[in-house]
């Protein structure tokens, strides 16, 4: 499965997410849309996971939870905006990672893109930096990568140009 990694936004969709995406099986945001048509754009395009960020409004809240659990092929995968990253967790997240022993934590909130192992954990830790114009990141950012079974490869950052 090829999935496209995608995070604060902020009211902004750059057009190239489709072509960047279009081979993708689904699209994971990870907070921060600033909006539903952000939403409503990505879910018309390809199944859509996410969980709602800080300056997310009811809008996304209605329709997105805080914590997203889930699997796919053989990888439990754990999404939420604000968490922090190996081994600077926010305290709520590491409990969850402790106790729920996801294989893939997804966060945004930063706007820094990383792609990093935690050995303590056994958890491979993904932030895809942000899509959006908003926030103090110079070049705005995606990951694409695919899950087969237990395994995840072809990991790409894509940079979508200066915000």
């Amino acid at each position: 499965m090829q999935i496209g990694l995608i995070s604060d936004t902020h009211g902004f969709l750059d057009p190239q997410v489709f072509k960047y995406f279009e081979k993708c099986d689904e699209i994971w945001h990870a907070g921060d849309f600033g909006n539903s048509g952000i939403a409503d754009e990505l879910r018309a395009f390809k199944p859509l996971r996410g969980v709602y960020g800080n300056i997310d409004g009811a809008d996304i809240r209605s329709r997105f939870g805080e914590v997203l659990l889930f699997e796919v092929e053989a990888v439990k995968v754990m999404m939420r905006h604000i968490g922090g990253y190996p081994p600077k967790y926010n305290t709520e997240t590491k409990k969850l990672i402790i106790a729920e022993k996801p294989q893939l934590f997804i966060s945004g909130h930063s706007h820094i893109l990383k792609v990093m192992f935690d050995d303590a954990l056994q958890c491979l830790h993904m932030n895809p930096g942000a899509a959006g114009k908003q926030g103090w990141q110079k070049v705005r950012t995606l990951i694409r990568f695919s899950i087969e079974g237990k395994n995840f490869s072809n990991c790409e950052v894509i940079e979508l140009g200066k915000k």
